[in-house]
């Protein structure tokens, strides 16, 4: 039997719940599917979620689970059926579900879209869940208006920096929360108001809000309605039981992404003539990639990490 790299858990747990282990290498791809060589994965907040069982009721899951939503790398083999995709052409895209951490990978073709040449497989792997969960959880209420005040939680964050770019471009009076540290990233991203939340109240700062987008959850949640318009409404990504915690004549939505192909590649093509910024910070080896979840856990930092699995 072949066997690969993965970093999965048999069990839920803490830190040292994901491990480097042995899996066999799949056969071959089915119908409608791509099996393709892994060069980088984006590590995402949902890594140390699944791990420990968060979304356990949510999202039940066969043990052991190999780990990681997103890829780079090159189509290695197509099954019957595949017309779009041939070997060797480079990819990125969301699984869909768990895997993305191990050599080889089997995907639907309907989630892969086309890399850009100007950009490397490093690049292209923070891409697939950040900028467009953030370009869908920005629009899932309704269209953005020039003027509309919006609040972004988590701004330094894989999903909120390109949350704060699409808002501006959109013409958007954006407010931010962020730590001290990220502060100038924030700003710098073009966000009119950064409010530092180590040492600000955003109650104090943001008022007659329309959009809130909360990426953080928890007790930000909760404080987040009073800042709100009388028609404003919240989007949580962070917290499933939003419905559950929205105050009576107030609206509350739960985001949950789905892959859109088309457009990833368009976003990545902005991304790749810089109309569009993306940060990397953090590139990490295979072996690395357990302790990569928990410092993504604990940790506040700015843009995302991705694992470069020629590391």
């Amino acid at each position: 039997m072949k066997t690969q790299r993965a970093v999965l858990i048999r069990g839920y747990g803490g830190a040292d719940a994901a491990e480097v282990a042995a899996i066999a290498t799949p056969p071959q791809a089915g119908a409608g599917q791509v099996l393709v060589r892994v060069r980088a994965a984006g590590v995402n907040a949902v890594d140390w979620k699944v791990r420990e069982g968060y979304v356990r009721d949510a999202f039940p899951l066969e043990l052991p689970a190999v780990l990681g939503i997103e890829l780079a790398g090159v189509v290695e083999a197509v099954g019957p059926g595949v017309s779009r995709w041939h070997i060797g052409d480079r990819v990125m895209g969301p699984l869909g579900g768990l895997g993305a951490y191990a050599d080889r990978v089997v995907v639907k073709e309907s989630n892969l879209s086309h890399t850009p040449e100007a950009l490397d497989d490093v690049q292209a792997a923070a891409l697939p869940v950040a900028t467009v969960a953030a370009w869908q959880s920005l629009h899932q209420a309704g269209p953005i208006r020039a003027g509309q005040r919006i609040l972004i939680h988590g701004a330094a964050g894989g999903l909120g920096g390109y949350a704060v770019q699409y808002a501006k471009q959109a013409g958007a009076e954006v407010f931010a929360t962020a730590g001290t540290a990220h502060v100038d990233y924030v700003r710098s991203l073009g966000a009119d108001h950064v409010i530092d939340y180590r040492t600000q109240r955003f109650e104090d700062i943001a008022h007659g809000i329309e959009l809130v987008l909360d990426y953080v959850g928890g007790e930000v949640l909760d404080r987040s309605w009073q800042v709100l318009s009388d028609t404003g409404v919240i989007v949580g990504t962070s917290s499933p039981e939003i419905l559950a915690r929205t105050p009576a004549g107030r609206r509350g939505l739960w985001f949950m992404n789905q892959p859109d192909p088309a457009l990833l590649e368009k976003l990545a093509r902005d991304v790749a003539d810089g109309s569009l910024k993306s940060h990397v910070s953090e590139v990490v080896g295979f072996q690395d990639i357990p302790a990569a979840i928990e410092r993504n856990r604990v940790g506040s930092h700015a843009g995302k990490t991705v694992a470069d699995f020629s590391r």
